[in-house]
C-alpha cells in the first residue's frame, strides 16, 4: 500500500487537520505548517548547528560535512563515521523522515551499510555499523552486504530493526537475524533518484516505510506493536566500511512531534527498551569450516566412476574381439 510521503498520518487526522486549516484561514489567521517539525532534532542544508560553539549535532570518525550532504564514510576501506544529535528527545510519539544516499563504484561487492539510532549512548564507536554493541535503544539497519554465513540469510540491501537493553549482541556474521525484530528488502543502493525511509514510533508501535521508487509515496516495510522506548535518548546515524566500501550520505532528517497519544501525563524517562513480540534470540549454530574432505570425496568418486567405466569398456571391447574370431 502506498501512502503519499508528505501525508503519513491516518486519514481521519488528515481530515480534521484540513478542516482546522480551513477554519483558521476563514478567520484571517495564518497556519504554520511547521508547527510539529522539531528543528532541534532535524538536519537539513546548509547543515547549520553542526559543530561550532553550541552545536545541535556532533560528528566523529570519518564523517565529513559538505554543503550538499553529510558523508558518514567515503568509498574507501576501513572507515567509520557517525553524527549524533546533542539534544535528548523528550517526544513520546515521533516520526523521523530520512533522506539518504548509498552509492559507490562497486558492482558486485560493496558494503557495509549504515544505521539510524535512537540510543542512550552517543559518540561511542564500535563494531555495529560504526557504533557500539550491546547498546540501549532502537537501531534501524540499512545493510547492503550479505554475509551468507549459514541458513539465516536474505537478499540485500536489507532493512531491519533491533531493540536492545544492553543485553543482546548484534551478530554481523548472521546479518543480525538472531536478534532482528522485523525487516524487509529494499533496493536503495546506487539509485538514480532520491531515496527516503520513515521511522514512526507512536503508542508503542514501530512502523518503518520506504520511498525507493521515486513515487513520492510511502511503501510499508514493517509494523510491530508492543515496542517500548523511553524518552531522553538521542537520534543519530553511523556507518562503517571494511574490506568493502561505499559512500554513505545523509541529506536530511526531519523529526515530527506526533503528540502524547496514550501517554498523556505519563513519565516515559525510565522505560526499559524492549519489544514484547520479539522472538527469543536463537542460539547461534556455527557453520564450521567448509570441509575439503567432502570435495575430495566427490572428486574421488568421480575419478573412481570414470576408471570403472573405462575398465568396463575395455573388457567389453576385448570380449567382443575374442568372439569375433
Amino acid at each position: 500500500m502506498l501512502i503519499p510521503r508528505a501525508l503519513s498520518k491516518p486519514p481521519n487526522i488528515l481530515l480534521v487537520s484540513y478542516l482546522v486549516v480551513q477554519a483558521v484561514q476563514l478567520v484571517g489567521c495564518q497556519w504554520n505548517t511547521n508547527d510539529f517539525l522539531k528543528r532541534e532534532h532535524s538536519l537539513s542544508k546548509p547543515y547549520q548547528g553542526i559543530g561550532g560553539a553550541s552545536p545541535l549535532w556532533d560528528f566523529i570518525g570519518s564523517t565529513m560535512v559538505t554543503p550538499n550532504y553529510v558523508r558518514l564514510t567515503p568509498d574507501h576501506q576501513s572507515k567509520q563515521g557517525a553524527i549524533w544529535n546533542t539534544v535528548p528527545n523528550m517526544l513520546k510519539n515521533w516520526e523521523v523522515q530520512i533522506h539518504f544516499r548509498v552509492h559507490g563504484q562497486g558492482t558486485d561487492l560493496f558494503g557495509d551499510g549504515f544505521a539510524f539510532w535512537y540510543a542512550r549512548d552517543r559518540n561511542v564507536p564500535g563494531p555495529v555499523f560504526g557504533n557500539k554493541d550491546f547498546f540501549w535503544g532502537l537501531a534501524i539497519f540499512m545493510d547492503t552486504y550479505s554475509n551468507h554465513n549459514g541458513p539465516h540469510n536474505h537478499k540485500h540491501p536489507y532493512i531491519s530493526a533491533m531493540v536492545n537493553n544492553g543485553t543482546l549482541h548484534y551478530d554481523h556474521d548472521k546479518d543480525g537475524t538472531l536478534t532482528m525484530l522485523a525487516g524487509c528488502e529494499g533496493l536503495f543502493r546506487n539509485a538514480q533518484h532520491d531515496t527516503y525511509v520513515s521511522v514512526r514510533y507512536e503508542n508503542e508501535r514501530l512502523t518503518v516505510s520506504t520511498d525507493f521508487d521515486n513515487k513520492n509515496a510511502w511503501k510499508a516495510c514493517f509494523s510491530v506493536g508492543e515496542v517500548k522506548l523511553p524518552t531522553g535518548y538521542y537520534f543519530g546515524f553511523s556507518a562503517a566500511t571494511g574490506e568493502l566500501a561505499d559512500n554513505h550520505d545523509i541529506l536530511s532528517l526531519k523529526t515530527y512531534d506526533l503528540g502524547e497519544g496514550i501517554f498523556v501525563n505519563i513519565d516515559r524517562n525510565d522505560v526499559v527498551p524492549m519489544a514484547m513480540s520479539i522472538t527469543a534470540p536463537r542460539d547461534r549454530i556455527e557453520d564450521g569450516p567448509r570441509s575439503r574432505l567432502s570435495w575430495f570425496k566427490i572428486v574421488f568418486l568421480l575419478v573412481f566412476l570414470v576408471v570403472v567405466c573405462a575398465i568396463g569398456w575395455f573388457v567389453m571391447c576385448r570380449d567382443t574381439r575374442r568372439f569375433s574370431y
